[in-house]
């Protein structure tokens, strides 16, 4: 019985090291795998990747432009190149996106631009998913490194947490992690855009006049603001 049992046992070990063999492509350590589920908020985000990788293949993106990279925000920024003129500017917002998926997707979607500005839109949404002010710091911080470490002379810049009349229970959280991501910035040499302020009312709540009906993205008046704020910080 002794002896049937662990013929069984090691035939068991045999089929799990075979599937575990298939599910790794031949040749790659196991622990040279990326962890997605540790990176990224979804894994959705690969339909973006395949959509952008084709519009380039269509028709290549400006050399040495300004990406604009980050969630809805910026994804929904269609009149991005209208708003202002005479610059050339890459959309690289997926929706719904968190700020370490930004540093996740940076090999194909900013380092292969050479862009001379990067500006980054993320955040809120990263707390809206449980993530702490700290969190977004530390994400802050690797996606700086990740870019200096193949585009060491690019400018960054990034655009504060919005508050949204949807969200007004994050106003504490964001405000704190706006604080942190600022001061991070500053020690890294990077510009930090206030957009947070300005979309606040008289009485320290969101602007209902500057969001559609969903109270989360902005109208056109939010972004007539956004571009007001952000006009000064771009790249000559």
């Amino acid at each position: 019985m002794n002896s049937m049992r662990l013929l069984q046992a090691c035939l068991l070990a045999f089929l799990l090291a075979s599937c575990t063999s298939l599910a790794r492509p031949p040749g790659v350590h196991p622990h040279a795998l990326p962890q997605v589920p540790g990176q990224v908020s979804s894994a959705a985000w690969e339909e973006d990747m395949q959509r952008f990788a084709a519009e380039d293949a269509a028709m290549p993106p400006p050399a040495h432009a300004i990406v604009f990279i980050g969630s809805s925000s910026i994804r929904l920024w269609d009149t991005l190149a209208a708003d202002f003129p005479g610059v050339a500017v890459i959309n690289r917002g997926f929706g719904g996106s968190e700020l370490r998926d930004s540093t996740w997707y940076a090999d194909r979607i900013v380092i292969p631009y050479a862009p001379r500005q990067v500006l980054l839109y993320a955040g809120d949404n990263d707390l809206f998913s449980g993530r702490a002010p700290m969190q977004l710091q530390q994400d802050f911080r690797a996606f700086v490194q990740r870019l200096r470490r193949d585009l060491p002379g690019v400018g960054i810049a990034y655009i504060s947490n919005k508050p949204s009349p949807s969200r007004v229970h994050l106003l504490a959280p964001q405000r704190e992690a706006n604080a942190l991501i600022r001061e991070e910035a500053t020690r890294l040499q990077v510009a930090y855009i206030d957009v947070f302020t300005p979309m606040l009312d008289a009485e320290g709540k969101p602007r209902e006049d500057l969001f559609i009906a969903d109270r989360l993205h902005m109208n056109r008046t939010g972004y007539d603001l956004w571009r007001r704020t952000i006009a000064p910080y771009l790249a000559k």
